[in-house]
């Protein structure tokens, strides 16, 4: 068993320097500054395409995290370059919150106000304050906190609403892309406000703070989770009635690890043990989508699977299973987060043209025409994939 996990830490520390790596040679922006927004699979840059928020906000908690991890000074120095650009050219400086893209100029383009992007920055300031300990990252951090709990926050319902225009009024378009369905709450946002939150309480460790945690656990528990299937709904009204019957894989594995680690950095001793027995009913629900060769699929809309294996779902897998045995000492779960893995390495992992491919298709071959770098293809899922596993790995080992 330790080597075994030795051996899997070992490949793990190896693929995060590659992902970085490839980051850290393709990504920067040398003529307009920041990074590019889209590169394609052949590492072919798009120089005019527009920089958009989730994107330059993961890949600033990316480095910040790795060089928490590895304290390798060009991830923090990365993570700089980061920090300068989103304050510069992201940051609404009149009403609060950040763009959702700016032009290639760093010039604002679309300027409405997406929770989401904002959760991710909150995320993102949070981890970089753990290696820079600049007390101004912490204050803009906090001040995301209020921002979000001012202006999204459903003082009726509870939950957060999705979207705004640039000076926080309603707007018609609530959606973070084409596919997603055009509702006032959305499971997305939720768990990424819930992975922010969590982020936050470990360098303010805040009453009220604590108080929106256990909330937002609590809409989980009591209108996300589908109590009879362990899947997640993703789409609801401002009643939190269920809009639609998508199911996410993906999301489904990656919200088990992600409630449990809130439970567990907010200490609530009763929470944790309740967090166990869901993240473990999750993981058993995630089971329903995978493929005999250890990979994820992507989704199933309306009991038609798309059969599609996307780099992210994989990498939330590793992490997921992993959890799932740490709580239960099942080893049919480390064995399905090895397996997701060795997945990634046969089918996901570029060994060519670097990182990992958008995804595949039903029979392993890479999509075509999908973004290499580019609004949501990130080093966040990969890179946080092989950090929580290194470290986890590490601390068992020991």
């Amino acid at each position: 068993m330790t080597n075994t996990l030795q051996q899997y830490g070992s490949e793990l520390q190896t693929e995060l320097s590659d992902i970085l790596e490839y980051w850290l040679k393709y990504a920067p922006d040398e003529n307009n500054g920041g990074f590019f927004g889209k590169i394609d699979a052949e590492n072919n840059w798009n120089t005019t395409a527009p920089k958009g928020a989730v994107l330059n906000a993961r890949i600033l908690w990316s480095f910040a995290a790795s060089y928490n991890c590895t304290a390798n000074e060009k991830y923090l120095a990365m993570a700089h370059r980061a920090y300068q650009y989103i304050n510069t050219c992201f940051v609404d400086k009149v009403y609060g919150g950040i763009f959702w893209t700016v032009n290639f100029k760093g010039e604002p383009a679309d300027t409405k106000k997406q929770v989401y992007a904002i959760a991710f920055l909150l995320y993102a300031y949070s981890e970089y304050y753990q290696s820079s300990h600049l007390e101004e990252v912490k204050s803009q951090a906090i001040a995301l906190y209020r921002l979000i709990e001012q202006h999204s926050f459903d003082t009726a319902q509870t939950g957060y609403l999705e979207a705004f225009t640039r000076n926080w009024q309603p707007v018609s378009d609530l959606r973070l892309s084409s596919k997603d369905a055009n509702e006032k709450k959305t499971m997305n946002t939720h768990l990424h406000i819930l992975e922010a939150y969590t982020n936050l309480y470990r360098i303010w460790p805040n009453e009220n703070l604590r108080n929106s945690i256990l909330l937002l656990i609590k809409n989980f528990t009591g209108h996300i989770i589908n109590k009879n299937t362990g899947h997640l709904n993703l789409f609801f009204d401002e009643d939190w009635n269920v809009k639609g019957g998508v199911i996410s894989y993906g999301h489904d594995i990656e919200a088990a690890w992600l409630l449990l680690k809130a439970a567990e950095v907010i200490k609530d001793e009763k929470l944790i043990i309740q967090v166990k027995e869901i993240a473990i009913k999750i993981a058993e629900a995630t089971k329903e989508g995978l493929d005999k060769d250890g990979g994820l699929w992507y989704e199933k809309e309306q009991h038609h699977l798309v059969k599609e294996k996307h780099w992210w779902p994989q990498a939330e897998a590793m992490i997921g299973f992993f959890t799932a045995w740490q709580i239960s000492g099942d080893l049919q779960y480390l064995h399905q987060s090895i397996n997701s893995w060795q997945f990634v390495k046969n089918t996901i992992k570029d060994t060519k043209n670097g990182e990992w491919f958008w995804g595949v298709d039903a029979y392993n071959v890479p999509m075509q025409g999908q973004d290499k770098v580019g609004l949501w293809k990130c080093p966040y899922h990969n890179s946080r994939a092989c950090i929580e596993l290194i470290n986890r790995i590490g601390a068992y080992t020991k």
